[in-house]
C-alpha cells in the first residue's frame, strides 16, 4: 500500500522505478487531484500526460496497479504533512493546539484537491475492501491517530480515555472537512470546529491562552 513503484506481479520482488515511471507517477498524480481517480480512464490520462495506455500498463503492470501507485503518492503528501505538525510542535502544546493547527491546514483553499483525492480514496477502500483501493481508510486513520497521540501527555496517551479523546478530534476534523468539501463554507466549519475544541481545553484544563492564534481564525 505505501510503495510509490509500480505493483508488481505475484511473487516478484518490487524494484526501484524508473525516472520514467518516476515521472509519470508524478504527472498521473497531478491529473488525479484534478480529475479524480473513480472513473480513471488509462487513454485519456495517457494523453494528457505525454504517454500511452501501453507504457503506463507495463510500467504498473495494471490500472489497479497504477491506482495503488497513486493512492500512495498521495499518503506520501499526508505523511509530509504529518511531519510537518511533529517538527512544529510547541512544548506543552497539548492535543487542542495540534488539532487546531491540523484544521488550519485542512481548512486552506489550496489543499482541496488533495483532500478530494484523500476522501475518494477514504471512501472507495470501504466499498471495494479487496480491490486497488484496499487499506488505505485504515491507514490514513492510524496515521492521524498517531500524531494526534504525540500530542498528548505521555500519562494520558496509553489510557482508554486518552485514546477517545483523541479518536473524538478525529472525528471531529474528518466530520468538518467532508462539510468542508461538500459546501465550501469555511466559516461555519471553522467556528464549529473551534468551539469543539474549547470544549475540549476545558475538560482538560487548559487555558484558551494556549491555542495556536493561527488557528483561531477562519483561513480565507
Amino acid at each position: 500500500m505505501c510503495q510509490t513503484t509500480g505493483m508488481p506481479g505475484a511473487g516478484s520482488t518490487p524494484s526501484a522505478p524508473s525516472a520514467r515511471q518516476t515521472q509519470l507517477l508524478e504527472l498521473a498524480y497531478r491529473y488525479g487531484l484534478e480529475h479524480g481517480l473513480a472513473d480513471l480512464s488509462l487513454r485519456p490520462l495517457a494523453k494528457a500526460i505525454g504517454s500511452s495506455p501501453r507504457v503506463l500498463l507495463y510500467l504498473f503492470h495494471s490500472k489497479d496497479g497504477l491506482v495503488r501507485a497513486l493512492l500512495a503518492r498521495a499518503r506520501v503528501d499526508e505523511l509530509s504533512l504529518l511531519a510537518r505538525l511533529r517538527a512544529g510542535e510547541e512544548p506543552g502544546g497539548g492535543l487542542d493546539v495540534v488539532a487546531e493547527r491540523v484544521w488550519s491546514w485542512l481548512a486552506a483553499e489550496e489543499h482541496r484537491a488533495l483532500l478530494t483525492l484523500w476522501v475518494e480514496g477514504y471512501a472507495r477502500s470501504l466499498v471495494d475492501p479487496d480491490g486497488a483501493w484496499a487499506g488505505f481508510a485504515r491507514a490514513t486513520v492510524t496515521d492521524w491517530l498517531t500524531v494526534l497521540a504525540d500530542a498528548q501527555p505521555v500519562s494520558e496517551r496509553d489510557t482508554v480515555s486518552g485514546l477517545a479523546r483523541r479518536s473524538l478530534v478525529l472525528a471531529v476534523l474528518r466530520g468538518a472537512l467532508l462539510d468542508l468539501l461538500a459546501t465550501g463554507d469555511v466559516r461555519r466549519t471553522t467556528a464549529a470546529v473551534h468551539q469543539q475544541f474549547a470544549a475540549l481545553r476545558s475538560e482538560c484544563g487548559h487555558g484558551p491562552g494556549e491555542a495556536v492564534e493561527a488557528g483561531r481564525h477562519a483561513p480565507g
